[in-house]
């Protein structure tokens, strides 16, 4: 099974982490089921840029960005040319990195982080 390294976040992942990642399944919903509670103000459904990461390792194993996707990108915080939002990026065979940004768009977050 693949793995996600997620880079240290000083809020939601302090000393980072490994995660058990089964293809299929998106980014995002890997680190929610993993109680790292990275922002998705949209529920995932590629409405805003609130799950955005920067994939460090594996960009290209990932299934390829839709238009609606690459739209929402333009307006993250911190953009690179291997951002995509987390809830649009599925996990195929390949081990990620995955940095989670230090800020987001989102000005009412659901919780104080």
């Amino acid at each position: 099974m693949p793995q996600i390294v997620i880079l240290p976040h000083p809020v939601l992942c302090p000393e980072g982490a490994v995660l058990e990642a089964p293809s299929g399944k998106s980014v995002c919903d890997v680190l929610l089921e993993n109680d790292i509670d990275i922002e998705h103000a949209c529920d995932r459904v590629c409405a805003c840029t609130t799950c955005h990461v920067i994939v460090r390792e594996g960009f290209n194993s990932l299934n390829e960005q839709q238009e609606q996707e690459e739209d929402m990108l333009d307006k993250a915080w911190g953009l690179e040319p291997n951002s995509r939002l987390s809830c649009q990026a599925i996990v195929a065979d390949e081990d990620l990195v995955v940095e989670i940004p230090k800020y987001t768009i989102n000005h009412a977050a659901e919780k104080n982080h």
